[in-house]
Formats: structure tokens, sequence, C-alpha cells
């Protein structure tokens, strides 16, 4: 069985260069996931420790979190869907 050949559309691929993401054709969809998943993590514990800080008011707090959330819009796509979107060819079945 040969392994998967994932190939990353050019939309999806611009989306991920703000991220210092750029996955080499045949990177699996999940290891980019993950990896963008674990940077929305630490912006959003990052956001909530300004917070506490009193770094802004609390009523904006909910606003920065719906603008992180669209600054990683990619996260909004499940794994089978960037497998979809990357199309592994190679895969068996």
């Amino acid at each position: 069985m040969t392994p998967p050949r994932w190939t990353y559309p050019a939309d999806l691929r611009e989306s991920l260069e703000p991220f210092g993401l750029s996955p080499p054709d045949g990177t699996p969809p999940s290891v980019v996931r993950d990896a963008l998943n674990d940077l929305y993590r630490y912006e959003l514990r990052r956001l909530r420790d300004r917070l506490l800080a009193h770094e802004f008011e609390r009523a904006t707090y909910l606003d920065r979190v719906v603008l992180l959330r669209k600054k990683y819009w990619p996260l909004t796509l499940p794994l089978a869907g960037w497998e979809r979107i990357c199309g592994g060819e190679g895969r068996g079945g």
C-alpha cells in the first residue's frame, strides 16, 4: 500500500501562511490541523491571561475571542473536511 499523498490547495495554503505554517505536499492534514489548533489554544490562553492582568475591559473579552476565532477559520473544518479538500491520493479504498 502506498502512503497517502496529500496536496494542499492554494487557498488553504494561503490561509495557513500567516501562522507560519507551510506544509509540504505529503504532510497529513491531521498534523497541520493539530499545529494550527495548538497555536489557537495558545492565543486563547494568552488572551485570558491578558484579561486577568486587566489589560483590557472584561466587556470586550467576548469580541476579542470572536475575532480570534475568525482569524483561525480553517479550524471550523473538521479533520474529515481537511482530508477531503487535500484529497489524499494513494489511499486504499
